[in-house]
């Protein structure tokens, strides 16, 4: 399973068509909110299960977004923060949920 199209949506989600024909979006908030570098890690475990983040519209705008290999990619935000590796199974995942 690997994107074949990816493309930010009016600033707000993250479209992705698969190359088995499926499409997703996904709210660039939530992406960023889940973001899986260890920084972010960390954080969400300082915080209580109660604690809802904010954020800046700069910490939820993709400045570029890079393949990593053949099983991820990068998301670089425009706030610089640029550490998160989200693979495509955490992606693929991810939408699955919030079809639920």
């Amino acid at each position: 399973m690997h994107p074949v199209k990816i493309k930010i949506i009016d600033k707000k989600e993250l479209q992705i068509l698969w190359d088995d024909g499926n499409s997703c979006s996904l709210n660039l908030k939530e992406l960023r909110k889940l973001c899986p570098c260890a920084t972010c890690l960390a954080e969400r475990e300082k915080q209580s299960k109660m604690y809802i983040p904010l954020f800046a519209e700069n910490q939820v705008t993709i400045k570029s977004i890079d393949q990593i290999g053949k099983y991820a990619i990068q998301i670089k935000w425009n706030d610089g923060h640029n550490t998160g590796i989200y693979e495509y199974t955490f992606l693929k995942n991810f939408a699955d949920k919030v079809k639920v």
